[in-house]
């Protein structure tokens, strides 16, 4: 560990401004790792950025991670070339026939699939884009509301990924209710605020009763005026490649035809929706789609909360249904495995780019000097609300929640011992704090996952999302302010 003060902020100061620059997340991430190599290795930086690659690909999370995402990519493709999500989104027209229902289908969906938030992104995404861009619904505004939803929802229902890692955590350091972490957990709920908040903006975006902020609001005009979901800037090649059509005159003018949703809104709106419309099936059987999902929530809680049995599960399923069915041929099932892993390449790439930059963090001692730089302003009133605070920060220049949780937590649970503050309060700070990150990071799984499932780039969902989660965790700042000043 080499401990460079301040300096440890550099990598991360790197691809937070080029990423702003360029727009470019992947040459973002690629010039912080090289920032990193140089003040860990010198000179010698590029034989120290090499051995940060091995390390990273050697990581267990990441290869856990790639192989999840590999096998969601196949997932995904198999469902796009069986006609599965083109059912699907006919099918809902029975239940959808605004902008609005759109909208709150997408996050009743994140909330049902909180077991874990890569599975929420990666299904919600690729169920609803095709449902949402029929309402000209913005893809950063239905981004928003997934990633508003996805690890809130996952850090406060006690049955999920998140949940039970945390658990251990809080067992690990003594913090038991009834002799278990998990009891603690239970405990801790109602005080992970940013949890609470976020999905409570969620509901009110999905249902419009949320003021339209930053980047979204421009996107929401866009798409209202020209019919466009993409961002601008968005080229045809990339809009087709995300199942849109080029953007031109002739078709908007057909998308403006559209029909009169119950809220007032404009349906078949967008270019993506003309030939979503013409493609609708006269007896949708949206169980192609549902089966193979419900089967991966099942055997996910089944097995202790195993995304990796599900994800499986759901795909030999998936299979099994298209290939009896004559949907597709075993030939043709090869094929969409083998593009299905190609359409994750930017996803894999991306996060092992990311996971460099975690263990830089770590070996510049970066928390250490987060960690030494708050001890002053802590006391036991503070304590909660400044460990938000470090947790928060810490998480979205990192891309780190899990791994944070797991430092911070060991250095957390003595501190609020030490300064009688209840434990479980200051862990939920904690975990609070993970799931903001977790949120907002650009570089985070949780954002890249999300970017991919919707079509559009890291860097406009987050754009998007920041005036919402910033929101979220300036009032959860304040609660934790109250709180810890009525515990002391």
């Amino acid at each position: 560990m080499q401990d460079v003060g301040a300096w440890a902020l550099l990598p991360v100061v790197t691809i937070l401004v080029v990423a702003v620059a360029t727009r470019r997340t992947l040459f973002a991430m690629l010039c912080g790792t090289i920032v990193g190599a140089v003040l860990l290795g010198g000179w010698a930086f590029f034989d120290s950025w090499v051995e940060y690659l091995g390390t990273a690909m050697a990581d267990a999370t990441l290869q856990w991670l790639v192989l999840v995402v590999v096998l969601f990519g196949i997932l995904i493709t198999l469902f796009e070339r069986s006609g599965a999500v083109s059912e699907f989104a006919s099918w809902t027209e029975r239940f959808v026939n605004s902008r609005r229902k759109s909208l709150v289908l997408s996050f009743v969906l994140s909330v049902v699939l909180f077991v874990d938030d890569y599975l929420n992104v990666l299904t919600v995404g690729t169920s609803m884009k095709s449902v949402t861009d029929r309402y000209r619904v913005p893809r950063s505004q239905l981004g928003t509301i997934m990633k508003m939803t996805a690890a809130p929802i996952a850090v406060i229902v006690p049955f999920s990924t998140w949940a039970l890692f945390f658990s251990g955590l809080l067992e690990a350091q003594g913090v038991t209710v009834d002799g278990s972490g998990f009891g603690a957990y239970l405990q801790a709920i109602p005080y992970i605020f940013f949890g609470w908040i976020a999905i409570i903006i969620a509901i009110l975006l999905s249902i419009g009763a949320f003021p339209k902020l930053g980047s979204l609001k421009k996107d929401i005009r866009r798409a209202e005026e020209i019919g466009d979901v993409f961002p601008a800037g968005t080229s045809d090649e990339e809009r087709e490649a995300e199942g849109g059509l080029p953007l031109q005159p002739e078709i908007v003018e057909i998308a403006e035809i559209g029909i009169q949703g119950d809220d007032g809104t404009l349906a078949v709106a967008s270019p993506v929706a003309v030939a979503t419309r013409a493609s609708s099936i006269a007896t949708p059987r949206p169980y192609n789609f549902l089966v193979p999902i419900v089967v991966m929530i099942a055997v996910t809680i089944l097995t202790e909360v195993d995304v990796l049995k599900g994800t499986v599960a759901a795909l030999i399923v998936a299979i099994i249904m298209y290939v009896a069915q004559r949907r597709m041929r075993i030939r043709e099932v090869f094929d969409a495995a083998f593009a299905g892993v190609g359409s994750m390449m930017f996803v894999i790439v991306l996060t092992a780019l990311a996971f460099m930059v975690q263990h830089m963090n770590i070996d510049l001692a970066l928390a250490d000097f987060v960690i030494a730089s708050t001890q002053p302003y802590m006391s036991g009133a503070l304590l909660p609300a400044v460990v938000f605070l470090v947790c928060g920060v810490y998480a979205y220049a990192t891309g780190s929640f899990w791994d944070l949780a797991a430092v911070i937590t060991p250095i957390v649970i003595p501190l609020a011992f030490a300064m009688d503050v209840d434990p479980i309060i200051a862990a939920a700070a904690v975990f609070s704090g993970a799931a903001l990150g977790s949120t907002t990071c650009l570089y985070g799984d949780g954002i890249i996952l999300a970017s991919r499932s919707t079509g559009i780039k890291p860097l406009t969902l987050m754009s998007a999302i920041l005036p919402y989660a910033g929101i979220a965790a300036g009032l959860s700042f304040v609660l934790y302010l109250i709180v810890g000043f009525v515990s002391q």
